[in-house]
């Protein structure tokens, strides 16, 4: 896979190279061979080329007799060009002459002529054209220079097998290039595939739950540094789901446990009343029933905890919100804890300093909130703690639940609130779903509100929740 990778990336190099030098030079032999065979003013800015305007210059020579006169047309482009003209016989003789500087010749022989063409004969800024002019049955020829050290002519002078020599030597060069360019491409390509053959391993490992970490470095750096921010989440949250798996498992096991008693109790006793053998007085089959129908409210509080963190989790519960008095809600949840015969000798205290503080809630629900929270400070504590329940309204309204009671170590604070979470202080007191603190988080929550948590081993344990 990798040296694949290196070895396209490769081609693709060099392809791109060698493509590109084939073109230009594709462009510049067709520029040449246009010039040279057309002439076209590809180059030039005007609209004719100074090889184009003397070989049509012949349109303004007239020639009527003896006499050779330039049309003023003639006269205003070689005043605009900034050219003369000389006119020769077919013996080279000058026959008329228009603009010519001093010291031109009165008469060439072809010799001469053809070397006045090749070179610049007249002076450093001067290009001769020549072109020639039919009329009466004779050839005119005519010299046409042109002062413009901007115009150029070079003859080359080739021999074919010196040509081919070239050629050689060319294809020499081009393969020595071609080899820098593969070498180059080649170091080039390695360096720049490397980090990808890191990225692409990376990527495979991600994809068998297996993690990593890259240095990131070079052009790839931010990808480098999302592809290890992926890992470490990924890391994170298969950690995590570990944990809530263990937990879930440990939660089944003791929900499995804590149903099964109570059910073992209702068959137990059922079995006994439905048998013919016993005798049973109405007594005892009235403490029996009351057995099975304790054990029967425990088993419905366990389901019913299941179905009410099910709903408040996929947000399928309807809120039947109302303004209520919480300070009345509170008080009477402390007086019904206080009533309640296995908890009449706890001590609760609640304070306020107001007697109405009215909020929108759910009633039920925030009932059973609370309810949860305080019970919770009970089982989780000796029977000689002190709990209080505070209410007062700020710029929201505050409910606090403190006690000082064994506190809970920090490592089991942050899971107080997950879902089929019981903490070590948990004893056979307390027998149920493990749900309670998720419940109320979730209650809180879905009322827009917050809550927090804080304890110190030894010392106690404050919920602060804000409506």
């Amino acid at each position: 896979m990798k040296w694949k990778l290196t070895v396209r990336y490769l081609i693709s190099v060099v392809f791109v190279v060698i493509f590109i030098i084939f073109i230009n030079l594709f462009i510049t032999l067709a520029l040449f061979i246009a010039h040279a065979t057309l002439n076209p003013p590809i180059i030039q800015e005007e609209e004719h080329s100074p090889e184009q305007f003397a070989r049509q210059f012949e349109d303004q020579i007239t020639i009527s007799g003896n006499e050779l006169t330039i049309s003023e047309a003639g006269q205003e482009e070689l005043t605009n060009r900034n050219a003369w003209i000389q006119i020769l016989d077919e013996n080279g003789n000058e026959l008329f002459c228009s603009q010519a500087p001093e010291g031109l010749k009165k008469h060439y022989t072809p010799s001469e002529i053809i070397q006045m063409y090749k070179y610049k004969e007249v002076n450093s800024e001067t290009t001769v054209f020549i072109g020639d002019k039919k009329a009466n049955g004779h050839t005119y020829s005519y010299l046409i220079g042109i002062e413009n050290r901007n115009i150029n002519r070079y003859f080359i002078l080739y021999d074919n097998h010196s040509l081919f020599r070239m050629v050689k030597v060319g294809g020499v060069v081009l393969a020595i290039d071609i080899l820098i360019t593969l070498l180059i491409g080649y170091f080039l390509s390695k360096r720049l595939t490397m980090p990808l053959y890191t990225l692409i391993d990376g990527i495979k490992r991600l994809a068998s739950n297996e993690y990593f970490h890259a240095q990131p470095v070079g052009i790839f750096k931010q990808v480098f540094l999302n592809i290890n921010h992926l890992s470490n989440q990924l890391k994170a949250n298969e950690s995590e789901r570990k944990k809530l798996d263990r937990m879930k498992e440990e939660w089944v096991t003791n929900i499995s446990h804590d149903i099964k008693t109570p059910l073992a109790s209702i068959q137990g006793f059922a079995e006994m009343i439905k048998n013919p053998d016993y005798r049973f007085t109405v007594d005892e089959i009235r403490e029996y029933a009351d057995i099975i129908e304790k054990k029967s409210l425990y088993i419905k509080e366990v389901i019913e905890d299941l179905s009410l963190t099910t709903r408040l989790k996929h947000k399928e519960l309807m809120l039947n919100k109302k303004m209520t008095n919480m300070v009345v809600i509170l008080r009477n949840i402390v007086i019904d804890i206080v009533n309640d015969p296995k908890y009449a000798k706890r001590h609760i205290e609640f304070h306020t300093n107001q007697e109405n503080i009215p909020v929108e809630v759910d009633e039920i629900l925030i009932r059973r909130a609370i309810n949860n929270l305080i019970y919770n400070a009970l089982v989780h504590n000796d029977a000689n703690v002190n709990i209080s329940v505070s209410i007062e309204k700020t710029d929201r309204t505050q409910i606090v639940i403190h006690d000082n009671g064994k506190g809970i170590r920090k490592e089991e604070l942050d899971k107080i609130f997950n879902r089929y979470y019981r903490g070590t202080n948990t004893g056979d007191a307390h027998k149920g779903s493990g749900l309670g603190m998720a419940i109320a988080k979730d209650i809180i929550q879905v009322h827009d509100g917050e809550i927090a948590i804080h304890s110190e081993v030894g010392v106690g344990t404050t919920i602060d929740i804000r409506l």
